[in-house]
């Protein structure tokens, strides 16, 4: 199974979060459960190809 780390927190009964990968894609639950669902969902729009100009993060090693 793969997987894939993300960033995520809680704002006035909220959670917040998005894919380390992409994160200018973020998405919200009402629980951790629910966002950890939607972070899924994201993942997979994002690599059906679909959705074009997605910006990515990635490492550079320079020496």
């Amino acid at each position: 199974m793969e997987k894939k780390q993300y960033v995520y927190w809680e704002d006035e009964g909220v959670w917040l979060g998005y894919l380390s990968e992409y994160p200018d894609y973020m998405t919200q639950g009402d629980s951790l459960d629910e966002l950890t669902k939607n972070l899924k969902d994201i993942y997979k729009e994002l690599n059906t190809g679909n959705i074009p100009c997605i910006r990515k993060v990635a490492e550079l090693e320079v020496s």
